[in-house]
């Protein structure tokens, strides 16, 4: 049966679907990070095609070197076109190691002897070389070079975040499993609802990743609750696409409800968690200061508002001037 397509942004501004039930925008799973210059790796190979092409106007000798430059060409573009990826996903996290292979680096030296070796002439040896040496520069300056460092590692335990690494890309294989079960059923709405649970699941997942010490408190939603969640999707898709049962229906989006108010409870558990370890942290460090005499700067500092403030900046006045 057809199905009328509705949503906020709808002429109608209708909210509800053709079964009278909830069409509400479901936020979209998050997209995978995307460099602003991915897009120039392709433009490049495509102006490397005469390369290809010319090379059944060659004699031998000739054919070979055209094809080995534009392979040379292709590889380089497709290893940057990683590097680009890799460094994307480098920017967009708050924590990262710097890629264990420079990609870009490896596309630079690829270019570079691709356009060498289509420029080879059995007269022209330098200036093939001279080519490809300029090529490599002009890669490394137009994409410029791949991360050299980790951000923001100071203090994390890298065991342990590889630990939460492997765990959450089982989860998200947990993930992409349900949404491609839900396709049987043939209905978006479904299919958002799949996207919006993802995207509370995506919260916890980010909350982990920055502080892998809560691996243990959420192990078990990140494993043995996104694992029941696939298989009851996959049972329900099964069932839902043969027979339209409205209480099977009924049934899985409960089940989805529940958990995505546990995952978004232990999401806040864990922000409130964090907030206490540094109130724990701040008072520590305050009594330490009290006990070595230097109680008033940390009022200083406290607030500007607190009316000792104001003492504090006379008392420093008049010890200026008795100097």
């Amino acid at each position: 049966m057809a199905q009328r397509y509705g949503g906020q942004f709808s002429p109608d501004g209708n909210t509800r679907d053709h079964r009278g039930g909830d069409q509400r925008p479901a936020p979209a799973a998050p997209a995978r990070a995307r460099h602003r210059l991915e897009s120039r790796t392709k433009w490049i190979t495509i102006a490397g095609i005469p390369l290809l092409l010319g090379a059944f106007w060659q004699d031998p000798t000739g054919m070979a070197a055209n094809l080995l430059g534009f392979g040379g060409l292709a590889a380089g573009m497709w290893m940057t076109r990683e590097g680009l990826q890799a460094e994307a996903a480098y920017d967009a996290r708050r924590t990262a190691r710097r890629p264990a292979i420079p990609r870009k680096l490896f596309g630079a030296v690829l270019t570079g002897l691709g356009l060498g070796v289509g420029a080879w002439a059995p007269d022209a040896l330098a200036g093939a070389g001279i080519i490809g040496v300029a090529g490599a520069a002009l890669h490394m300056l137009a994409f410029g070079m791949d991360p050299m460092r980790d951000k923001g590692m100071e203090g994390v335990d890298t065991f342990q975040q590889d630990r939460v690494a492997r765990i959450i890309a089982e989860g998200q294989a947990y993930l992409d499993s349900m949404k491609d079960a839900i396709l049987r059923t043939g209905e978006r709405r479904l299919e958002a609802r799949v996207n919006m649970f993802e995207a509370t699941a995506h919260t916890l997942f980010d909350q982990v990743e920055q502080n892998p010490g809560h691996l243990t408190a959420v192990r078990r939603y990140l494993g043995v609750y996104l694992l029941g969640a696939r298989d009851a999707t996959v049972k329900f898709a099964d069932l839902y696409a043969q027979t339209r049962d409205p209480r099977a229906l009924a049934d899985w989006q409960a089940l989805l409800d529940d958990l995505e108010t546990n995952f978004a409870a232990r999401t806040r558990s864990l922000l409130e968690g964090g907030r206490t370890d540094m109130d724990i942290e701040i008072s520590v460090l305050r009594d330490r200061l009290a006990r070595e005499g230097v109680r008033p700067e940390m009022k200083a500092l406290e607030s500007r508002d607190d009316p000792g403030f104001a003492e504090w900046l006379r008392d420093l006045d008049k010890d200026k001037v008795r100097r």
